[in-house]
């Protein structure tokens, strides 16, 4: 590139015709290429030149062109000093701000298209309905009303309702009930303070084994037996007492009586509770009634309370089993009403409470330490709960839902849904039943409970507090000193780990 000197005079008359405040790069309004226009070709004219044409070279003074001896700046024109001006920043701001706001409205617009197409297929009618039939079609109108989606969500707000009734009712009702009935308010006896074995239970474990208990056997001069029985006592001391779960079980048991009557009242009105066939009749233009839409929305906040409260509860050892029923149950009830298939649940809803009513009362009975009652009660409800589960259950509700309504309706792929979840709710049926006849036929022989039910009534292997008989055989006393230290109150020799005293007496929840 052909190059020659610039003159002092030639540079002058170029920073001159600048406007002022600006810099003197770049400067495209001097070149040709800008707002002026030039009389020709590489040529640009300045009102301070006298008409005279300067070379474009000239006029395009880029950063690094002329040093600051050849080409100086004032000191208020250089560009950093006009990017942090207010006027720089109020042009910046204009210059991008619409390029922000149209890509955050293009950004919020391909979300809101990204969700409505999730929407789309996960309600898409093809799997939820029947042939032939649209969401269009269940749409609530002034003649008739029909399950809508949106309705489940006053079971959030009800649940809540529903745990603060709770609250209510076993701190003035079930408490008083309790003290009348003489029931324990108080739990297990604490365990003698010892560092040592405190230190072991909070830092380390729960369960020692038999190494481990040998060697604080020799450290603190203990024998074993004692040691065990020391952290038995501990375990059980953060065990609630009776009067805490007699509360919760006759809290459950005043819902499930209050809900089975009235699923009882709502379906002996009804065509389909003596024909099964009528559950598919009209389907799925069936009108929603009031009082099925109640009992629909009470049952599934109950469940959903559960849920959430199961965490507060008496923990007990199946709760891993419990926590997947409630997940299946609110799942079929949500499943069931969205697809309006509300008239089998309503079938569903009351078998299942039937039985639950009997397993609450015997639990109050132990609790209240009625053990006849309660034995007669268990016996009670492992009858019914067989019964309904095993017999009533498949042949009534698996019999209209896998044959009758296929009849109906031929195959959709909700259907199938339906029915996987009945089916996982009939095998915890089973297992229940297997526990239970197996709690019973010991119960009958050896005239005392078994060692596990789902009542928690007797030697009740769910239990929250340990028994030390069956412990103990299995280890022979070693050292003497504190070998007759009372377990839970009772004597070492009794046997029994608890609050509850005799040695027959049952191991509870």
């Amino acid at each position: 590139m052909p190059t020659r000197n610039i003159k002092e005079s030639e540079v002058t008359a170029c920073l001159r015709v600048l406007p002022p405040g600006t810099a003197p790069f770049p400067v495209k309004h001097l070149s040709g290429e800008g707002g002026s226009s030039a009389p020709g070709r590489g040529h640009s004219r300045g009102p301070d030149c006298g008409g005279r044409p300067r070379p474009t070279w000239l006029c395009r003074i880029h950063r690094g062109l002329f040093t600051a001896a050849t080409c100086p700046l004032p000191p208020d024109s250089s560009p950093s000093r006009l990017a942090g001006s207010p006027a720089g920043r109020r042009k910046a701001g204009r210059s991008h701000a619409p390029r922000r706001g149209r890509s955050g409205a293009r950004g919020a617009a391909a979300d809101k298209a990204k969700m409505a197409g999730i929407l789309a297929w996960f309600w898409n009618e093809r799997f939820w309905l029947p042939h032939n039939v649209t969401w269009a079609d269940l749409q609530s109108t002034e003649e008739a009303a029909f399950p809508q989606a949106e309705d489940l969500y006053l079971a959030f707000p009800l649940a809540f309702c529903i745990f603060m009734i709770r609250l209510l009712f076993e701190r003035f009702i079930a408490k008083p009930c309790a003290l009348g009935l003489k029931v324990q308010a108080n739990g297990p006896q604490k365990a003698q303070p010892n560092a040592i074995l405190e230190k072991v239970f909070t830092a380390i474990t729960k369960h020692p084994d038999e190494k481990r208990l040998e060697g604080l056997s020799k450290q603190l001069d203990w024998d074993v037996r004692s040691i065990q029985r020391w952290f038995r006592q501990r375990r059980n001391q953060e065990k609630p007492s009776t009067l805490r779960k007699f509360c919760e079980s006759m809290w459950r048991f005043t819902f499930y009586l209050y809900i089975f009557t009235y699923g009882v009242r709502f379906l002996k009105k009804t065509p389909w509770l003596w024909n099964t066939r009528q559950c598919w009749s009209g389907y799925p233009y069936q009108p929603l009634m009031p009082d099925l839409h109640y009992y629909y929305i009470v049952e599934l906040s109950f469940y959903w309370s559960l849920m959430f409260s199961q965490f507060i509860d008496v923990k007990r050892k199946d709760f891993g089993i419990m926590f997947t029923h409630h997940i299946v149950t609110v799942t079929l009830i949500t499943f069931s009403y969205v697809t309006n298939l509300t008239r089998v649940g309503t079938l569903i809803l009351c078998l299942h409470d039937a039985a639950d009513i009997v397993l609450e009362a015997a639990k109050m009975a132990n609790y209240c330490k009625c053990q006849k009652l309660s034995d007669l009660l268990f016996l009670t409800f492992a009858v019914v709960f067989i019964v309904s589960r095993l017999g009533i259950y498949p042949l009534w509700i698996l019999n209209t839902t896998l044959f009758e309504l296929y009849e109906a309706l031929g195959n959709f792929p909700a259907l199938w849904v339906f029915n996987v979840l009945l089916m996982v709710l009939q095998i915890l049926h089973c297992f229940w039943s297997y526990l239970i006849i197996k709690a019973a036929y010991k119960a009958i022989s050896k005239g005392k409970a078994g060692k596990w039910n789902p009542l928690h009534v007797a030697k009740d292997a769910r239990s929250d507090v340990e028994s030390s008989s069956d412990e103990e055989e299995t280890v022979p006393r070693s050292k003497g000193p504190h070998s007759t230290v009372a377990t839970n109150g009772t004597s070492g020799a009794n046997g029994t780990n608890g609050y509850l005293t005799g040695a027959t007496s049952s191991e509870e929840h």
